[in-house]
């Protein structure tokens, strides 16, 4: 049954928007003991809110039934709490327009939008959101979704701005350019003097940048770190305006999330981590997918066990 949302996302979010993983028994069927138990550990850490059925959250590899299965699981369990977006991407406007419909039917806050793979050009790129921006219409509100370590896909500063201009639905940036915090400065600095509507900014790439990305005007962080609680802290820290205090407490946890950051195996890392904290059953990530080998477990559990130390050492000051 769809759920009231009073939470829609807008301009104004901000915090740590979780991305969650999608959990899988050792068969590989969908888990829904440990949707229910990894969407509540999100919800103790902190967190400002969910995305959802986004690539680490293996979407692709889910059938359409299993999508609205996962979806509308995490809704009943968030049960209105925080804003929960969902991830839409696909190169067909049509999927694109049911998904997101069936999504704020159950009471999402806005659905996310990656580009179609390898467009090559500021007028394809712009082409391309026009034509599923225009199908969804202006109630479902949007996130732009700017990953192109993923797409191939190089979203330009002006393409950004002409979107955000021609589209009041367009509330939200996924920054996760690599390297691309420059492109966050002249998209903030802009809005700041008032020649473009200011959105959204939330940034992604594991986290692996977020202080100076928090520096640079970011409002948050959109990423899945297996320590979220790291994520909602420094973020808090910075709003607090106590920049040094939010980069000592995430340096502590660098070495960990960088090695979790890691292209091929970071999602299996990632999921073995939730593992370990009770988050959920089994850390099998679907085929094709990445397997964790016992060098990749041990070094695992070093790395863990010197961050723990670490924050120990840390919190004791």
């Amino acid at each position: 049954m769809p759920t009231e949302q009073n939470n829609r996302l807008t301009e104004q979010a901000s915090g740590v928007y979780i991305i969650a993983a999608t959990p899988f028994g050792d068969d590989g069927e969908v888990d829904l003991y440990s949707v229910d138990s990894l969407t509540d550990f999100y919800l103790e850490q902190g967190v400002t809110g969910f995305t959802i059925l986004g690539m680490m959250g293996e979407a692709p590899k889910l059938s359409e039934a299993e999508t609205t299965q996962v979806m509308a699981r995490i809704m009943k369990r968030v049960a209105g709490r925080v804003p929960v977006v969902v991830g839409v991407s696909h190169p067909s406007n049509r999927h694109v327009e049911r998904l997101s419909k069936e999504a704020m039917d159950l009471g999402a806050a806005g659905v996310m939008l990656a580009p179609v793979p390898n467009l090559k050009t500021d007028e394809q790129v712009y082409g391309y959101y026009a034509g599923a921006l225009d199908t969804l219409g202006p109630g479902i509100p949007v996130c732009l979704q700017d990953f192109p370590q993923a797409t191939g896909v190089h979203m330009s500063v002006p393409v950004v701005h002409r979107l955000v201009d021609d589209f009041e639905q367009v509330v939200m940036l996924k920054h996760e350019d690599f390297p691309g915090m420059r492109k966050l400065s002249q998209i903030r600095q802009a809005s700041d003097a008032g020649e473009h509507r200011r959105v959204s900014i939330l940034v992604g790439n594991g986290g692996l940048f977020l202080p100076q990305e928090m520096l640079r005007g970011a409002d948050g962080a959109m990423t899945g770190f297996a320590y979220p609680e790291m994520l909602v802290r420094v973020c808090a820290l910075f709003d607090q305006g106590r920049p040094e205090a939010a980069e000592d407490l995430f340096n502590v946890y660098l070495p960990l999330l960088r090695h979790e950051f890691q292209y091929g195996i970071g999602l299996a890392l990632r999921k073995e981590t939730l593992r370990r904290r009770g988050a959920i059953r089994s850390a099998f990530v679907r085929r094709p997918g990445p397997r964790l080998d016992r060098t990749d477990l041990d070094e695992l559990t070093r790395l863990t066990a010197r961050q723990e130390a670490a924050l120990a050492k840390f919190e004791a000051r």
